[in-house]
Parts: structure tokens; C-alpha cells; sequence
């Protein structure tokens, strides 16, 4: 739990309240929205959180939506 909340203030910039209520909205549910960008920098941020989720061997899955 704390490593989503890590993730969602370093990649996402979300404050400790805002990273907290993500993060138990995808405990109680299975899934949850960090935020709204472009394609491209959606892109990246997934990028960036898949490779600190393997690197520190975490199951954490992070995917795109298109809208």
C-alpha cells in the first residue's frame, strides 16, 4: 500500500491525502484512476511506474485508457 502511495506523489504528484484515497479506492475495487494526459504522457508515466514496480519486485500494474 505504501509503495502506491509512493507512486502516485512521485509520478502522479499527488498530495499524501489525494495518493491515499487512490490507493483505497484500488484496494476496495481492483482498479483506480492516477490521472487524465495525453496519450503521449500517459504513455511515459507508465512506463516510469512499471519500472520501479519490477525493480522493487512489486506486483503493481499500471495501464492506459483511451478516452
Amino acid at each position: 500500500m505504501e509503495f502506491v502511495i509512493h507512486i502516485l506523489e512521485r509520478f502522479f504528484h499527488k498530495s499524501r491525502e489525494e495518493a491515499t484515497k487512490i490507493m483505497m479506492h484500488v484496494h476496495s475495487r481492483g482498479v483506480g484512476i492516477a490521472g487524465v494526459y495525453t496519450y503521449e504522457v500517459a504513455e511515459t508515466k507508465v512506463d516510469q511506474v512499471m519500472v520501479l514496480s519490477r525493480k522493487h519486485e512489486h506486483p503493481l500494474q499500471c495501464t492506459l485508457e483511451k478516452d
